[in-house]
Parts: C-alpha cells; structure tokens; sequence
C-alpha cells in the first residue's frame, strides 16, 4: 500500500480550526516525514449564521461544506471536533473515521473578566452561552444567573465579551488550549458541575472510504484508549435519538487495566430533572456500553422527556 504524498486538509478558517489542523500537520511531518500537506480553506453555513442552529438544522451546519469538499476530491482530509459531528445519523456515505486523536481535556471553563468564580457571580450576571446543555446544568445549580444567547467561534466569542454582550462566558477548556487563551480562565468547571457534551476534547480524522493511501498515512495517528470512548458516547448519542434543543451530555472513561465505563445524563431545559447512569462495559464492546447507558436512561424515562422538548 502507497501512502500518500501530498494531504490536503480541508478546514473552516477560525483561528480554533485552523490551530487544531495545526495539531494534525505536526503530528503527521513527526510521523511521516516524507508526507506534505496543504490546508484547503471553507467556509460553513454554521459559521455564516449567527441564529438559532436548530433552524440550520443543527450540528450539521458546521460540517455540510466540509464534506461535500472531501466528497467532490477538492480535499482528501478533514479534522473534526467530534462534538461537532451529529451522532443521530451515521457519517455521510462514502466517508469515514481513520483516526481519533488523543483526547484533551473534557472539562468546561468560566472566562469572568474580573477573575470570579460560578459561585461568586451576583445575581442576574448574563453568562453567553449557546448550549442547551450548559443552561439546563447551570439553571438548576445557579438559578440567579441569566443567559444570552451568543454563537461564533470561541475568538469571536471572546471579543463579544469584552464588547459588553455578555458577563461571563462558558467555554471548551480544550478549545481555549488550542487557541492560547488559557491565561483568561476565571474557574475550570469539574465534570460533576458541568457535565461534558458527548465527544468533548476529541479531534476525528474523516477521510474518503476508498483513499487507502490517505487511510494508511493518518491511521497511525489514532489513539485506541480515545476511540474507545468515542465509540461508547457516540452510539450513546445516537440510541437516544436526542436533537438540537435536548440536554444531553456524558463522558466515557477508559482506566489504564482496560476497563470502561460510561455516564449519561439528560435534563430538562430547566435543568429541573435529571435522569443519571453510569454503566461499566464488563466484557461489552464499546458501541454495546453506548447502547446500555442509553437503555438503563430510556427505562427511566428518557425517550417521553426528550420528545417533550420543542425543537
């Protein structure tokens, strides 16, 4: 098998995008010397709307260019934020995975422009946030705190901050390590406060099923303890049939002695109910955990609460 010479890594241009394309380009020059790569910029619909994204319909605005690029032969490779991908529906056909690299931090963050803490924030401070999944966990911890919509990368976020917009920001504490924007991180939100979005931290590698040498060159790059986990949460995801609008989040853990579990959790938008299972996979594959945690929240009620949400 002939690797590849030549990669042409497609990308949104946000400074995140292009950094975590950065990641991919180090890692693969330490890997395969001899490769050269290229970055093919593109532009979103998710990066061009700045409304509500279930009415893009949803996750996919972010990804639809990407793979129509790698699709049509303009790219060869896309680098994703897993969290970013749908998980409802399975990867565009002709397309797949060849590598999840070694996962960053699943953690969120607090970005205060006068150092506070969550549980120093007065009442009715405007957090910016998006996520259906941070309102619900925060509306049930700190119901005195207000909410803003706002969208866009996490740099542009980030100026919408420091315009007045906003009080206070949540953020990926990964997204802010790629973009060097740690020294602004006003408290890092453990996972027991903040429970993760399914596929938090995780880059993806998606390639054309049939490009075997672009395959080969990237596969190397994998982590099998971050596919694990992936592999768990994602059909987690999907079993759970969740949309835009439901407040879904987990994480899966794979221990050092192989062992792995699974967390899910689904709220209600007010975070006012809770539905919680944590499942170890024993001898079960990943995508058979996924499918039990899913199940165990089902059996409590998940499927009628998910489809009470309007979206």
């Amino acid at each position: 098998m002939t690797t590849a010479e030549l990669i042409r890594i497609v990308s949104r241009s946000s400074p995140m995008a292009l950094a975590q394309v950065e990641r991919v380009r180090a890692e693969l020059a330490a890997l395969h010397p001899g490769v050269r790569t290229e970055v093919v910029p593109v532009t979103t619909s998710g990066d061009r709307w700045m409304g509500d994204l279930a009415r893009l319909g949803g996750k996919g605005a972010f990804t639809k260019e990407v793979d129509a690029a790698l699709l049509a032969g303009e790219a060869d490779l896309a680098v994703h934020c897993l969290k970013d991908v749908p998980a409802d529906r399975p990867l565009p056909a002709g397309t797949v995975f060849a590598a999840h690299l070694r996962r960053d931090d699943i953690r969120d963050a607090l970005v205060h422009p006068g150092g506070l803490t969550l549980d120093e924030l007065p009442p009715g401070t405007r957090i910016g946030t998006s996520s259906v999944r941070r309102r619900a966990q925060l509306s049930a911890s700190h119901p005195h705190l207000e909410y803003v919509p706002i969208r866009g990368n996490a740099n542009s976020r980030l100026a919408k901050l420091a315009a007045g917009e906003a009080d206070a920001l949540l953020l990926a504490l990964s997204g802010l390590e790629r973009i060097g924007e740690t020294a602004r991180i006003s408290e890092v939100l453990p996972v027991e406060v903040m429970c993760p979005p399914i596929g938090a931290g995780i880059l993806a590698l998606q390639c054309r099923a049939d490009d075997a040498a672009t395959i080969d060159a990237v596969s190397g790059l994998g982590d099998h303890a971050t596919w694990r986990e992936a592999s768990a949460e994602r059909m987690f995801l999907h079993v759970l049939q969740g949309h835009c609008n439901s407040p879904i989040a987990g994480w899966a853990k794979a221990e050092e002695d192989g062992r792995l579990s699974l967390r899910g959790r689904v709220f209600t938008p007010d975070g006012k109910q809770v539905l919680d299972a944590h499942e170890w996979a024993g001898s079960l594959s990943p995508e058979d955990l996924g499918t039990a945690t899913a199940l165990a929240l089902k059996r409590q009620g998940a499927s009628e609460l998910i489809a009470a949400i309007p979206h």
